[in-house]
């Protein structure tokens, strides 16, 4: 338990008793591509050149799920991801400077060729009754038991023989609560206990795996992204992004709150897949609108991704096969080009005040290794003296510099927010206000603008 006069402190007192972030690189802080799913060397490759064409530079491209042969076999499935195809293409994408993260997920598939050997030797989830299976998607699966240590070295190993020694950079270990096909916790076993007793921790020992294997083969410039965490994740590198969530006004006002909260919560490393990830028609205008306005937001977190599931899902797979790289759906293109002109200059824009923005955050970065600040502030957080902002979720503080009012309503054209006792610039406009006490102002929202003050 830890106490202090101000949220400030709070958070500094509370990361020393449970760990703090090391320092993220700079590598990290532009841009991020990913969509459900990159099928091909060939997919990834074409859209990795479109954007150099563009004269913007990828940061990271992300592989998403079921590059594998089964679910467990941690290795690309090489009917789709031959040998040489994956190194050309890693060749091209750091000539690019971009990194590459895999998708790694931790369930097992019994048809797959681990299985029964990490059953045999105890590296699975157990139940205490009924059927053996914890996981039911696209297979009837086991779940690793990331609790016990030899299970951890055992995905370690494949990951890296498959993955990292070939070349690939960085780990999105997904589905890590774990997802399990029922949610009778009094029924699974883990290594070191019933699940009601421990399951909380079990991200954790997830991404724990991954930063050991890592921190053994030397590496330092490296995140894990992660579906969920624990009390002192952030330790391990740990990136967190709010999972799959729906693609509405309702669930992108829920990320704005669960990012400050994040943060009061000692993990400064936080993002979201932009737009949402679950959307029916990319097609649909209300989309777009959706998807600009979570984009300009995702320029003041901590982590800038583009990432979602996008429908109609009209695309066919590449076989028919039912299991492998081929024959799970992938959704509509999903790059800042997908979606109009008048998108992609909203975007283009926004990513140039990103890639402004650089060195003041990671700033922000070094203060949140050094002290546990998050990136992503609450407004008490900076004013704690300032009752108001006690009381307003809807806007933050992007480190100690910028306020940011994201646009929460489809077809708004203005936004109301509050400025607390200061000398503002508006980040659009230009315009500098002074204020002796704080005061609830309405400023102008058309779409290509997303309301920011600088502290002057």
């Amino acid at each position: 338990m830890t106490v202090a006069d101000t949220p400030k402190q709070l958070v500094e007192n509370y990361t020393a008793c449970v760990g703090r972030t090391p320092v993220m690189s700079d590598d990290f802080l532009g841009l991020w591509q990913c969509k459900l799913r990159y099928r091909t060397p060939e997919e990834v490759l074409s859209v990795a050149r479109k954007y150099k064409e563009l004269g913007i530079k990828l940061d990271v491209i992300v592989i998403d799920f079921f590059h594998w042969p089964y679910q467990g076999e941690w290795k690309f499935d090489d009917t789709y991801w031959p040998e040489d195809k994956i190194k050309a293409m890693l060749d091209e994408l750091h000539e690019m400077g971009t990194k590459v993260m895999v998708s790694v997920w931790p369930s097992v598939d019994k048809r797959g060729e681990t299985f029964y050997e990490m059953d045999r030797k105890g590296l699975l989830v157990t139940t205490d009754y009924g059927s053996q299976q914890t996981y039911d998607y696209q297979g009837d699966c086991g779940t690793t038991d990331f609790f016990n240590p030899e299970a951890q070295e055992y995905v370690w190993n494949r990951c890296k023989k498959n993955y990292l020694d070939r070349g690939v950079d960085l780990f999105w270990l997904d589905n890590s609560e774990p997802d399990l096909v029922s949610y009778d916790f009094n029924n699974y076993r883990y290594y070191t206990g019933r699940a009601t007793k421990v399951s909380c921790e079990y991200p954790k020992k997830y991404v724990e795996a991954f930063f050991k294997g890592m921190e053994a083969e030397g590496k330092t410039d490296y995140v894990n992204l992660v579906r969920s965490a624990w009390v002192g994740s952030q330790k391990y590198r740990t990136l967190v992004w709010t999972g799959d969530v729906q693609s509405n006004f309702i669930a992108f006002k829920d990320q704005v709150v669960a990012g400050q909260n994040m943060g009061l919560a000692g993990i400064p490393w936080w993002t979201t897949d932009i737009g949402g990830f679950m959307t029916e028609n990319v097609f649909d205008p209300e989309f777009v609108e959706l998807l600009i306005r979570w984009y300009q937001y995702g320029v003041f977190c901590p982590i800038f991704r583009m990432h979602g599931d996008r429908g109609p899902f009209d695309i066919e797979p590449l076989d028919n096969r039912d299991f492998g790289g081929g024959y799970l759906h992938t959704g509509q293109p999903n790059e800042l080009w997908s979606y109009g002109d008048e998108a992609y200059n909203i975007m283009r824009k926004y990513l140039d005040v990103r890639l402004s923005m650089k060195d003041y955050i990671s700033g922000l970065m070094k203060e949140a290794a050094e002290n546990g600040s998050p990136l992503i502030r609450t407004m008490f957080y900076e004013f704690p003296d300032d009752e108001k902002c006690w009381n307003n979720p809807e806007q933050f503080m992007f480190g100690p510099d910028y306020l940011v009012a994201p646009v929460l309503t489809a077809g708004a054209t203005e936004r109301t927010l509050y400025l607390p006792a200061g000398k503002w610039q508006n980040l659009e406009s230009k315009e500098i206000i002074e204020l002796s006490e704080g005061k609830e102002i309405t400023v102008p929202a058309p779409l290509d603008v997303i309301p920011v003050f600088k502290r002057v």
